[in-house]
This record gives structure tokens, sequence and C-alpha cells, in this order.
């Protein structure tokens, strides 16, 4: 009994292993653009009080990164660097202004974000919050819960 030699043994898994990536790579079905996410913004009114109102952030189909295939994209929202947030669970930021205009990710743990008109919403995992109420009363902010809360904070640079 002969064994096949190595190099044809390579020869081999590397063509089966070419012939499932192409494979793998084509859609099983539609690409189908996403629908549109909402995200929450609070903002301050010409009194200086705060509020909350819900937006929302529309997608088209994109070569975003051939040969990859289309994927759904927003507009470009031009920013300015990002900043990782950390606050333990009980954590307190009475009345404040936002910094700055920017976009809040949440990681993990959850916040509670109340308004002037003393509206309440929390905000856990995978939330995206547009802080634009930098001037006037603010906002509170409440990590609740029993675990810590990681952010993400990406300014925003004015139109």
């Amino acid at each position: 009994m002969t064994f096949p030699r190595w190099p044809t043994i390579i020869s081999l898994a590397l063509v089966c292993v070419v012939a499932h990536s192409l494979k793998a790579q084509e859609p099983s079905a539609p690409i189908a653009v996403a629908g549109s996410l909402t995200y929450t913004v609070v903002f301050a009114d010409s009194l200086g009080l705060s509020h909350f109102a819900d937006h929302q952030i529309e997608f088209g189909l994109v070569d975003f990164a051939p040969p990859a295939p289309p994927i759904s994209v927003s507009e470009v929202t031009e920013a300015d660097g990002l900043v990782f947030i950390s606050s333990p669970a009980g954590w307190f930021g009475d009345w404040h202004p936002a910094p700055r205009r920017q976009l809040i990710f949440c990681l993990s743990g959850t916040m509670e974000v109340e308004v002037s008109e003393g509206e309440v919403r929390r905000f856990g995992p995978g939330a995206v919050i547009l802080v634009e109420d930098t001037s006037g009363q603010g906002h509170i902010t409440h990590i609740v819960g029993e675990d810590r809360a990681y952010l993400v904070a990406v300014p925003i640079l004015e139109p």
C-alpha cells in the first residue's frame, strides 16, 4: 500500500479551504437594507430646560468594504475623537449640562437620565443617546443597578 506524498495532501487541503471560503462568501439570501435606528436626543430649549426627543437614523445599501457584500450604512457624522467613560453602580450626577455635543453609546451597565420636565429614561447596553443640552439646567444622570457602566462618548463637530 502506498500513501500520497505530503505535497499532494497539502495541495488538496488548500483546495478544500479555498473552495469552502468562496462558498462562505456567497450570500444565502438577497441583502436588504436595514430599517431605521431610533436614538434619543437630550436637548435644551430656548429657556434652558432639557427635554427628550426620538430621532431616526436612515440607512442605504452601500458597497462599503469591497469585496465584502453591500451593507447598510448611514450618512457620515463628523466627529472629533472618542472617550471611554466608566462609572460605578450608584454614581449620581446632579443637574449638569453636557460638556459638549456628543453621542453616547452604552456598552454595559444601566443609566437613567432625567430632563427638566421630570421625564426619566433608562438606557442599557446598545443604547445610543445624542446629548446636546450644552447650556441651561442640563440633565441628571444616575448609574442604576448593581453593575458598573461602560460608555463611549464621541464628540460631534458642529455642522
